[in-house]
């Protein structure tokens, strides 16, 4: 049950500033405080209403439990939408820390799932209309004082998001918890390939959660029954129409118009009440999430960003530590400034918190992306180097055989599947997976090489293929040779393409490349011809100490994280790929460091 508990907080699931350094306004603190901000109970018991039926504007009807404080009200509402199952033993369906501090929590199965009629169409139209509804329907309830903030994880926090960009009444603050930003790149299919380490799993999970019969099916047997078998029915319609489609090449394999409806950064800018960011930099949502405090930011909205060392099964462990509060301490400080009227000093709280790798503490910085840094190159160079100077004419090139299955025990394998692999040994160490793989180390580094933000390769390759897939992994190699890895990229030769006037560039090098994904964008890959592929590596925040060295290691996939989709993978296979790095091809990564 523990398990199935942890893997039902799983979730499915741009335009960027170009300069990478620009200076970001903020009155906040630079460092948290010491005196962690809680408050008492106010009350030491509540009711629980359970399937309020709450008809929307189309005659679907959706269950909501209610959990109100004994007391005299009105109360401040807590409102969560989730397609786990409201029914699920869960802090995110029933929050008793924040209910006994005098908050309404209301839990809503969306559409399609738990114990609410319609078809799951996984943050479609429909849905996201829904949110708007029910935020509104909390706001007049006469239990309510009109005030209603959005709280929740994963599929959680994207509701929020899309439901704050339809501006309805009441709202007045969100806390998302790993949310993501843009469907596509940052889950779906990263560089191109479909995600087949996550997206079964969670569309599983939610069919699956939605096959628990209804509460209330003994009471209304007929409702109940009716629910139970149009769930039973949705098991052929979203889950496998869109794993399909993006293995077979369809619609779901590109960018486009189902993705873009479904990707927060698309309504960003709508969004007008305070938003507080918990993301981690081993998350699903790694790249998503900061873009989206970005973004926020940008607009003038108060925001702020937490970014652990943490996956996506694990988001919060370890709090408090160096100041940092837990996560229900920080939302209820949010939410009791917007939500209460109390005064909490939201000011008091850093703009931006980030985990260190490698130093491994969380330390305030100075906005995201990290204002002081600079780009370095490092160029791949025979004998399998890493280093700051350009490589010769003469340096030999490097050939490795791309296959599919490479990358099963690795630090990714561990993050894409959410942290359950976390306790096997080879996904804190690389080595194995780089047997595979054409790796490039720096010498020892005698000073601390501090790092902040995206990161990007321009690796220069060929295939005797007609197509070529790069997984591009950055490690911190430690002196007794582990490897762990920190961060990576992928992309599909065949996506080459690069949109520069949505990529983002530092001092002049392309530091976060933006592929358009499309149809129409798609290049051809001919056999024994030198491309240039420029791979988005997701951001991060880490230092290689003193006496460690650096490794970039080029592979030919990322199993089970990903897997081209049929016709792709019909092109690379068998093919030998070639690592061009000479002075006419000087393959290379750009990390931004942070000047001291």
């Amino acid at each position: 049950m523990r398990l199935f508990h942890f893997a039902l907080t799983f979730t499915l699931i741009f335009s960027l500033s170009p300069g990478l350094g620009s200076s970001q306004a903020s009155a906040s603190s630079n460092e948290w405080e010491e005196t962690i901000y809680d408050r008492p109970e106010q009350h030491s018991s509540y009711t629980t209403k359970k399937d309020v039926f709450i008809t929307m504007r189309d005659g679907v009807i959706l269950a909501a439990d209610v959990h109100l404080p004994d007391g005299k009200g009105p109360f401040p509402v807590i409102l969560t939408q989730t397609p786990y199952n409201k029914n699920v033993p869960s802090t995110e369906n029933l929050n008793e820390y924040f209910i006994k501090r005098g908050y309404a929590h209301v839990a809503v199965d969306v559409r399609g799932t738990g114990a609410s009629q319609g078809a799951w169409d996984s943050f479609g139209e429909a849905e996201q209309h829904d949110g708007k509804e029910l935020v509104e329907w909390a706001a007049s309830q006469p239990w309510s004082n009109g005030k209603v903030g959005l709280y929740g994880s994963s599929y959680r926090a994207i509701n929020q998001l899309l439901t704050a960009a339809q501006q309805p009444e009441g709202l007045e603050a969100i806390f998302p918890i790993v949310p993501m930003g843009d469907m596509y790149r940052d889950i779906l299919m990263s560089g191109g390939m479909v995600n087949t380490g996550f997206i079964p799993l969670w569309l599983g999970l939610v069919t699956g959660s939605g096959l628990l019969p209804p509460s209330y099916t003994l009471s209304d047997p007929i409702m109940g029954t009716t629910v139970l078998l149009n769930h039973t029915g949705q098991l052929l319609g979203f889950p496998v129409s869109t794993l399909s489609s993006a293995i077979t090449g369809g619609d779901f394999a590109y960018d486009g118009p189902a993705a873009q409806l479904r990707s927060p950064l698309a309504v960003a800018d709508q969004i007008e009440v305070p938003t507080f960011f918990t993301g981690g930099l081993h998350d699903l949502f790694q790249r998503g999430t900061p873009l989206l405090y970005e973004k926020l930011k940008a607009n003038g909205v108060q925001t702020k960003l937490l970014m652990g060392n943490w996956t996506h099964g694990n988001y919060g462990s370890g709090l408090p530590d160096d100041n940092v509060p837990a996560l229900d301490q920080l939302a209820l400080r949010w939410f009791d400034q917007y939500l209460m009227g109390i005064k909490t000093n939201i000011s008091k709280i850093p703009d931006v918190t980030q985990f260190v790798l490698g130093e491994d503490r969380f330390k305030v910085q100075p906005g995201w992306p990290h204002k002081n840094v600079k780009a370095e190159k490092f160029y791949l160079r025979s004998g399998k180097q890493l280093t700051k100077e350009t490589p010769s004419s003469l340096e030999p090139s490097r050939t490795m055989l791309q296959q599919p299955l490479n990358g099963i025990c690795s630090g990714s394998t561990n993050q894409w599947m959410a942290g359950i692999p976390d306790a096997l040994p080879c996904t804190k160490d690389n080595r194995l997976t780089e047997l595979g793989e054409l790796t490039y180390t720096t010498a020892p580094v005698n000073s601390d090489l501090r790092v902040s933000g995206p990161i990007a390769a321009k690796i220069f390759a060929k295939t005797t293929a007609r197509e070529l897939v790069l997984s591009v992994r950055v490690t911190d190699v430690a002196p007794d040779g582990t490897s762990r890895e920190i961060t990576a990229g992928w992309l599909a030769a065949s996506h080459r393409a690069v949109d520069e006037s949505k990529s983002r560039f530092l001092d002049g090098e392309m530091i976060q490349p933006w592929h358009p994904f499309t149809r129409a964008a798609v290049q051809e890959v001919k056999p024994f011809e030198v491309m240039e592929l420029d791979v988005e590596i997701f951001p991060s925040n880490f230092v290689i100490k003193e006496g460690h060295r650096l490794r970039v290691a080029i592979g030919p996939s990322d199993f089970p994280h990903s897997m081209s989709p049929a016709p792709q993978l019909l092109n690379q296979l068998g093919g030998i790929a070639t690592i061009l790095n000479n002075s006419k091809y000087p393959s290379s990564i750009v990390l931004p460091l942070v000047e001291n």
